[in-house]
């Protein structure tokens, strides 16, 4: 029998990972794509030349690609969740779930790629490192939030208080 604590661990690990699919997808759409304000390797290998963004767009897919991943086994582990009724009364946890995996993801690609391999910036040029630091307090204030919602999410009502 599973104890009261690990009752929605499916759901929670489910949100994360979606939180962590869409703001993998919003960062690779908005920031790769549509503003085009950095690539994977724009600090290593700048976008000067064809070559060098076609290395670019091929690490940008293989970013995409890792998000879809997530994306896809979140979904087929909400899928599972619904199944087994875990989403009954845990709309706040589900929620809150999601932020904490979207807050997740920029603290850890902010932390890596912006710092840590210094691969790219969220915006090189001009206050290149405020940018960065502002992507962070992004993800943390998201993973903050999440974690709120998260812990207010155990107050819900149960399954069995439900009323038909």
């Amino acid at each position: 029998m599973e104890t009261k604590q690990n009752q929605h661990r499916l759901l929670i690990i489910a949100g994360i990972l979606l939180g962590m699919g869409f703001a993998g997808f919003f960062d690779g759409i908005m920031l790769h794509q549509i503003l085009q304000w950095h690539h994977m390797l724009t600090s290593v290998q700048p976008t000067t030349n064809i070559g060098s963004f076609e290395v670019n767009t091929f690490w940008d897919g293989l970013f995409n690609a890792s998000t879809y991943a997530m994306t896809i086994a979140g979904l087929v582990l909400v899928w599972r969740a619904g199944l087994r009724g875990d989403f009954v009364g845990k709309s706040k946890t589900f929620g809150g779930a999601l932020l904490v995996g979207a807050g997740a993801f920029n603290v850890i690609e902010g932390i890596i790629n912006h710092h840590i391999l210094g691969i790219h910036h969220v915006k090189s040029g001009p206050n290149e490192l405020a940018w960065d630091i502002g992507f962070l307090i992004l993800g943390a204030l998201l993973a903050v939030v999440g974690g709120i919602l998260w812990r207010d999410g155990g107050r819900e009502i149960a399954p069995t208080e439900i009323k038909s």
